[in-house]
């Protein structure tokens, strides 16, 4: 009788420890994270390596990696709209810098506090503006976007009920419509936008309306999907975003970057065409 109750003991241990077993994943220790890839200063590709990203939101994760003791790499995932899917599925671990919707939410877990706000403005030619004082002033007009791009859940609510946008893949696509009157305004971030604009040799041509938009926090995002997505790991990195803000860190990492963007262009000393 000792022998057949034996070989039901062992099998009962082993159905009782294997899913304390199964949850005790090991410590993630390295991450791959992607962005919005025209989004200077905060990122843009490295002119000398275009599948990495640099810029003030890739410094604040090497940052957050070398202090946590992690590595993390910010690599190209293809345009924002195709970057945000990488992330979504968990091929790629970390958004370096989203603004917080409903919709993010379902497939993505935001690490507070934001670490840098962005205004969003009303971009129009310069030689055709039109009177703007709030959201209602663009009913009626034609409006461009870029895919699965946020201004904040409020002002995403209400262009999809009021305003009509046209999305497409790139800013740089959008200001192109633009200046051939396929739209009257793009709606798209104060900063990357005022480097766009000169990337393509049109600063003279458009000009941001004000007042903003919105102006929105940048979060971390971790996908659902990503084997590194752990409580601890959650929590570590909250925790150090919070020191690195109490210490204007990634502000001043925005400063050196725009800076680094600008002498960039200075170097290369040219411009697209529209």
């Amino acid at each position: 009788m000792r022998k057949l109750y034996r070989p039901m003991l062992l099998s009962l241990m082993c159905f009782l420890l294997a899913p304390a077993a199964a949850g005790a994943a090991p410590p993630c220790k390295h991450l791959v994270a992607t962005g919005n890839p025209e989004y200077p200063p905060y990122l843009w590709r490295d002119p000398q390596n275009p599948q990495r990203l640099i810029g003030a939101n890739a410094d604040l994760l090497q940052r957050l990696g070398s202090e946590l003791g992690l590595e993390i790499d910010v690599v190209y995932g293809g345009p924002w709209s195709r970057a945000q899917e990488q992330v979504k599925s968990g091929r790629i671990d970390l958004i370096a810098g989203a603004f917080r919707t409903a919709s993010r939410e379902v497939t993505m877990d935001f690490i507070p506090p934001p670490f840098l706000n962005t205004p969003s403005v009303v971009w129009v030619r310069h030689d055709d503006p039109f009177s703007y004082t709030g959201w209602a002033d663009l009913q009626g007009r034609s409006g461009g976007t870029l895919v699965n791009n946020s201004y904040g859940q409020q002002f995403d609510d209400y262009a999809n009920a009021h305003l009509k946008l046209e999305a497409v893949p790139s800013a740089d696509q959008a200001f192109r419509k633009l200046l051939f009157k396929r739209n009257d305004y793009v709606i798209y971030e104060l900063y990357p936008g005022l480097a766009l604009a000169r990337t393509l040799g049109i600063s003279q041509q458009v000009q941001a309306l004000a007042p903003p938009v919105s102006s929105e926090g940048l979060y971390l995002t971790l996908s659902h999907h990503s084997a590194c997505n752990q409580p601890e790991l959650r929590a570590q990195l909250a925790q150090k975003l919070t020191d690195l803000l109490d210490r204007a860190v990634p502000r001043q990492l925005l400063e050196q970057n725009l800076k680094r963007w600008q002498d960039q262009q200075a170097r290369s000393g040219t411009t697209g065409k529209p």
